[in-house]
């Protein structure tokens, strides 16, 4: 009888013994797995590098040696300040970049790109879009349809008409360029309509 209660007591010990070791296993596992926490391509996250220079090159160029240096999360805007998305990466070229380069940083950090058409000439510097419509009315003189849109409220009934007076329809709005708006830049904003004249952006207001 001696020897079973022995036998029971080693036995129910042992198990004892295994599960905590199955606990220090998953535990050191866990640790491990967040320590060298790796991103879909298999470059550790939250290591430092030196931001490459990416001004001048075509921006899917530009995303590609981004990636490849450990940077994954990037962002491209317009230049020029018309709110146009860069859909076709291969069709615009890096102007400026944040941070710059040389900068040394986290690889979770965000690249920012700024971009124009490969055809177009960089800026000197980017172009701001107008500021965000509160209860003034921005000045929109110059910037794009599409961008004084964007700065509007969701709700605000737009009218925007070609001010060529040709009557053509302003269908892609980033081609077009705002000359006069109602209400004037300044006045106070409270819901009412705003009405726009514009012409693209390679003619000149009339």
């Amino acid at each position: 009888m001696h020897s079973r209660l022995a036998a029971s007591a080693f036995t129910v010990v042992a198990a004892l013994g295994l599960v905590a070791g199955c606990k220090s296993t998953d535990a050191t596992g866990s640790s491990t797995a967040t320590t060298n926490a790796s991103n879909s391509n298999g470059e550790k996250s939250g290591a430092s590098a030196a931001v490459p220079d990416f001004l001048g090159m075509g921006l899917q160029s530009a995303q590609d040696k981004a990636q490849a240096a450990g940077f994954y999360k990037l962002d491209s805007h317009d230049s020029l300040g018309r709110a146009r998305h860069q859909i076709l990466d291969r069709d615009w070229k890096v102007c400026s970049q944040k941070p710059v380069a040389g900068t040394k940083t986290s690889t979770d950090s965000r690249l920012d790109f700024g971009a124009v058409k490969t055809a177009e000439t960089c800026p000197a510097h980017d172009q701001a879009a107008p500021s965000a419509a509160g209860r003034v009315m921005p000045d929109f003189s110059g910037k794009s349809v599409s961008a004084a849109r964007d700065a509007l409220a969701p709700d605000t009934s737009l009218d925007v008409t070609d001010g060529s007076g040709q009557g053509r329809m302003v269908l892609i709005e980033s081609n077009w360029k705002v000359c006069t708006q109602k209400p004037a830049a300044g006045a106070k904003l409270s819901g009412q309509p705003v009405a726009l004249t514009a012409v693209k952006f390679e003619e000149s207001c009339p």
